[in-house]
This record gives C-alpha cells, sequence and structure tokens, in this order.
C-alpha cells in the first residue's frame, strides 16, 4: 500500500480499482489545514487524464506492470503491427490511441517496450532518443538568425521538427520522443 506522500511522477497504482500513473505532484501544506498532495494522473486503460486531491487517511494499491520488448513491424489504416523481438511470427496489431503520441516517431524495425498489466497491453515506451533521417527541408540562409536560427524539418516518418539551420536534406538527426524537440545532429549527408 502506498501513502498520498509516496507519490511521485512516473508512480503506478490502482485507485477505485483503475490503474493510473502520476503525470504531476505537488504536495501542499496550508495553514491549519492538514497537506494533501495533488495530482495529474493518467487512465492507463483510456489514457484519460484527470485532476485528483489524495488526502492522508487514503490508501493506495501499489502495482507492478511487467515490460516486454516488441519490434515495430508497419502501420496501415490506424492499426500499429508489432511483434515479439526476435521472433516475428508472433504478430499483433494495436489501435492508434493505445500506441498514443509517440506513434509519430515509429519507424520500421524500432524497438519498443510495451508495459503489460495481467497479460494485456496497456501502453507502449519508446526510447527517449531516436534517430531519424531529415526527408524535407528547405536551405538555411546564411544570417538569418534574428529569430532564433531555426526551420522546420520533415522527417521520415512523417513529423515536422523544429531543427536548426545547419540541418539539410538526408542528414540523421536525434530527436527527443517525450518532448519532440531536436537534439543534435547524428550524422551529416554525404
Amino acid at each position: 500500500m502506498l501513502s498520498y506522500n509516496e507519490l511521485k511522477i512516473g508512480t503506478v497504482f490502482k485507485f477505485e480499482g483503475t490503474p493510473y500513473e502520476v503525470l504531476e505532484y505537488a504536495f501542499l501544506r496550508m495553514q491549519q489545514r492538514k497537506p494533501v498532495a495533488k495530482t495529474k494522473l493518467k487512465n492507463l486503460l483510456t489514457g484519460q487524464v484527470v485532476e485528483h486531491t489524495f488526502h492522508q487517511n487514503e490508501a493506495l494499491e501499489s502495482i507492478e506492470l511487467e515490460p516486454q520488448e516488441l519490434t515495430f513491424l508497419y502501420a496501415n489504416r490506424g492499426q500499429y503491427w508489432f511483434c515479439e523481438k526476435g521472433k516475428p511470427a508472433t504478430r499483433f496489431s494495436m489501435e492508434e490511441a493505445k500506441v498514443g503520441t509517440g506513434a509519430q516517431f515509429l519507424k520500421q524495425n524500432a524497438d519498443v517496450t510495451a508495459v503489460k498489466l495481467d497479460d494485456q497491453i496497456i501502453g507502449l515506451r519508446l526510447p527517449v532518443k531516436m534517430d531519424l533521417k531529415v526527408k524535407e527541408t528547405p536551405p538555411g540562409e546564411r544570417g538569418n538568425t534574428a529569430q532564433g536560427g531555426t526551420k522546420a524539418a520533415t522527417l521520415e516518418t512523417g513529423v515536422v521538427v523544429q531543427v536548426p539551420l545547419f540541418v539539410n536534406n538526408d542528414d540523421i538527426i536525434r530527436v527527443n520522443t517525450q518532448t519532440g524537440a531536436y537534439v543534435e545532429r547524428v550524422e551529416k549527408a554525404k
């Protein structure tokens, strides 16, 4: 059992029979009142985000999620197809809603981690940083840095990110999958 002050960002627990993950956490102690934990929670089954305030008399049931290594195969008509790592014969699909916002960074044969609860996949965790090829970006203009020196680039998965002016077509860049931001150039186009 967890108490309200043991919650932190990323903690997974069961509340009212439903698994939740803590997205935001703030411990509040107001004058002449009992302390509370103000949280923003994500329902792991539906993806809905709710706010809830926990008091010190509430006890929460901790749960363990089991990871499973998967390989992304392809996407077709809102269905994302995966297989167990090293076992291409064990294919299965997931809905776009269950894959989440990380779907825009998935490329063929990318390794991801599935999160399972009671032998049911409830979500995916992508690597924090992925290397993707720049498919299309306008040429950078010298001296055009008054506004920060960035331009839009379309990557091989179709997602558009802001990159520095020195990034060109066919460069391979590293992108943070949690924020969708450019991190660094990995390889310059030949």
